[in-house]
């Protein structure tokens, strides 16, 4: 009976950025229209090389590998939606001080019941994190 690997999980792999600093990118990913403007932003800034997106649930799950990568990493960033702030607070839980804290709803984009949001939505985060407007 062959025995069964377990895959092991991309998040944060910082191995592809170069643009001299190694960041890990944390959405919170949440239902509402700000927690997708969080997963778009991180998977655009990933695309444009400011750092590599990673999943918030793998953060809360204490999975060893990410941590060593965040341990390796320069800069984490945290995009949370709105004032619940959920990223930060998985983030404090697990022991990781975030470089940039960007809380979209800071941005002056509106918190909604429904998913939609629009391109410029999307890059006012992207603009912030590359900018630093979240930086602690």
């Amino acid at each position: 009976m062959a025995t069964e690997q377990k895959p092991e999980c991309a998040c944060g792999d910082t191995s592809a950025v170069t643009l001299g600093k190694k960041r890990i990118i944390f959405p919170c990913a949440g239902v509402a229209n700000v927690g997708q403007i969080s997963n778009e932003a991180a998977l655009r800034l990933t695309e444009e090389g400011y750092g590599a997106a990673t999943c918030i649930a793998l953060l809360g799950s204490g999975e060893a590998g990410l941590k060593q990568r965040i341990a390796e990493a320069d800069e984490v960033v945290i995009i949370d939606g709105c004032p619940v702030v959920c990223g930060a607070k998985i983030a404090a839980a697990e022991g990781v001080i975030p470089t940039q804290h960007i809380v979209i709803t800071g941005l002056a984009i509106e918190k909604g019941p429904s998913r939609q949001f629009t391109e410029d939505d999307v890059e006012t985060v992207v603009s912030a994190a590359w900018e630093g407007k979240g930086r602690i």
